[in-house]
């Protein structure tokens, strides 16, 4: 079994000692709720994790939360209520969003603001060891101190000075260095430690938890390639200097990143898709076989087309899963090398493309096996064993409530480009207008009309 390691930037043989498999995953800071890409990243490492089990391994995953920053202090005064109850409120819906896609609760949800013990403890011993400095109540960590910094992004000091996201603070001693402790600001929640009230940076509180709930070490350090710099870069500066011991993680694995129509989501333009929005418009199975079509590492486009393309998928393999050949009397298909080309895929860094190619032969195949009368019993059997190791169930009806308006949106839609061809521009204007009523609107380009369900319009 292969994976690509990020530190290294080539894959890499992955092995364990002892069987155990200790996966550390970077979530969610919950000033709003969660938008599609937060659950692109949570689909990919519960893949990940049940792939490894599928493979014998015993699989401790922590993932942790960070319930107190900048944005939702700011999203709370804004609300004028606790952060507390804007933090708890936003990862209540985030969990029962992954329950509804099927993704796998971690062992641990550490919180920042309730591991502050153990990032206090870590930054004086940073402090006492020359890696940290204070200012006023604020500390840094000195990254001039760690001689390898940059490995794992692979910039250089002078691109990292020059970095439009290296913040230049006149207290700092270096423009590199990164706060570990932040001195309470008027209106700001702030926890005691030794430097005065305050609150823990970004980065400290990852390797706090890392080490707190996994001291053996971490085997596989995951998160989206939005982390690889700064927090993942400042995370192995702080944990090596502490501990003295490296590597701090053994493999870093990193998502690609989800585009809108070929557009990053931003709030600013008003084009991001919260997981709630994406589940009411589409089935929790047709969403984890999209976020899956693409390498892990690749980035993905997202449209209500890819996505219903995918609700047609999953309907293909269910049928398959749920054909009559289960007591035919004639040969039994094998589907033991569907089985070996899926293993094969998943062992070279989790190619789920590949694995679903396997998957969808095999479906194929049972349904004209089924058809010649062979007994198809074993096969699908192994069709919903290796469905069921990427996390799709395939009990679940195909689409919800407000996913079954797809088909019909495609064809008014086809309706509405004919009506234009044939300058009846008047019923073309209607069709639109209709739809937008009801919540979809209409995108016209060179190459074609694009369409979006908007629930809250």
């Amino acid at each position: 079994m292969k994976l690509y390691n990020t530190l290294s930037g080539r894959k890499e043989d992955f092995t364990t000692p002892d069987g155990n498999v200790r996966m550390y995953v970077c979530g969610i800071t919950p000033y709003a709720p969660s938008h599609i890409g937060h659950a692109m990243m949570s689909v990919v490492f519960d893949v990940v994790r049940r792939y490894l089990e599928f493979k014998g391994y015993a699989v401790t995953h922590i993932q942790n939360f960070t319930d107190v920053d900048d944005k939702i202090i700011l999203a709370a005064n804004d609300l004028g209520i606790p952060t507390t109850e804007l933090a708890e409120s936003n990862i209540r819906q985030y969990l029962e969003e992954m329950d509804a896609l099927n993704v796998l609760r971690a062992h641990t949800y550490p919180r920042a603001t309730t591991e502050i013990p153990a990032i206090v403890d870590m930054i004086e011993s940073l402090e006492m060891q020359g890696y940290a400095y204070n200012v006023d109540g604020d500390v840094y960590f000195r990254v001039r101190r760690n001689d390898d910094y940059g490995k794992l992004s692979r910039r250089s000091s002078e691109d990292l000075l020059a970095g439009a996201r290296v913040e230049v603070e006149e207290a700092k001693e270096d423009p590199r260095d990164f706060a570990l402790w932040k001195s309470q600001k008027p209106g700001e929640p702030a926890w005691n430690s030794p430097w005065g009230a305050g609150r823990p940076g970004w980065h400290i509180e990852c390797s706090a938890m890392s080490m707190r709930y996994l001291e053996e070490g971490v085997d596989i350090h995951g998160g989206g390639q939005d982390l690889i710099f700064p927090h993942h870069e400042n995370e192995i500066a702080q944990s090596e200097s502490y501990s003295q011991q490296k590597p701090f993680a053994r493999f870093w694995l990193h998502n690609g990143l989800l585009s809108i129509n070929e557009d990053k989501m931003s709030k600013s333009i008003g084009n991001v898709i919260t997981v709630g929005e994406a589940l009411s418009r589409f089935s929790a199975p047709a969403l984890r076989l999209f976020f899956l079509s693409s390498h892990y590492r690749n980035p993905l486009v997202y449209s209500d087309q890819n996505v219903l393309a995918q609700e047609r998928a999953i309907e293909r393999i269910r049928n398959a899963a749920n054909s009559d050949g289960k007591h035919a009397d004639g040969d039994t298909l094998d589907a033991s090398e569907y089985k070996q080309t899926f293993v094969e895929a998943m062992d070279d860094d989790f190619n789920t493309p590949r694995a679903l190619a396997a998957i969808f032969d095999l479906s194929r195949d049972i349904n004209r096996s089924s058809e010649q009368g062979s007994n198809t019993a074993s096969a699908q059997k192994t069709l919903r064993e290796l469905v069921s190791v990427l996390g799709i169930d395939l009990d679940e009806s195909t689409s919800s409530a407000s996913g079954d308006i797809a088909p019909f949106v495609e064809l008014l839609v086809q309706i509405r480009t004919e009506l234009r061809s044939a300058r009846q521009f008047a019923l073309a204007d209607r069709i639109r207008d209709e739809l937008a009523d009801r919540g979809v609107s209409l995108e016209d380009s060179g190459s074609g009309t694009e369409w979006r369900f908007r629930p809250n319009q």
